[in-house]
């Protein structure tokens, strides 16, 4: 099973459907808030596509919650965006929330910087930004469930 995760796009749709096209076969799309216009548009002109997402800092009104639980192959998947956790200055509570509520796998953005870990049982990622992002380079993540194990990859636009 493979999840693509992005996040901060802020606007913009462009890059958010270049990479939906860029794989059609993948089972989730994930966004992690700044950019839910966009994904009501990835939505719309991908009716065959299952998408997700989590409401960030800048995406006032929107009815979404600012953390979710999605389950792939038997894992918990923990999304949020990641401000109300205090992300761009530590994971403690990041970690902390995945773990109470049974997490295998964390998705966080906020940050526009690209992170991914693996301690103590809990994987962590952070795709970064598809539009600002902090390191020059925007990015989105990827993570795949196999019968063998999980790996997360951070993939470069």
């Amino acid at each position: 099973m493979r999840i693509v995760v992005f996040s901060d796009s802020h606007r913009n749709y462009r890059i958010l459907h270049t990479i939906v096209n860029t794989h059609p076969t993948a089972d989730w799309f994930v966004h992690l808030g700044d950019g839910l216009d966009e994904l009501e548009l990835l939505r719309q002109n991908h009716p065959d596509k299952a998408f997700r997402g989590v409401r960030g800092n800048n995406d006032w009104g929107s009815s979404l919650p600012v953390s979710d639980i999605l389950w792939c192959d038997g894992k918990k998947v923990f999304l949020t965006h990641g401000h109300t956790l205090g992300v761009k200055l530590q994971l403690d509570a990041l970690q902390l929330q995945a773990r109470s509520v049974g997490a295998h796998i964390a998705l966080f953005g906020h940050t526009h910087m690209p992170c991914q870990n693996y301690e103590d049982k809990l994987y962590l990622l952070n795709p970064g930004s598809v539009t600002l992002p902090a390191t020059g380079r925007p990015s989105y993540g990827l993570v795949d469930i196999t019968p063998a194990g999980i790996v997360t990859n951070v993939a470069y636009l």
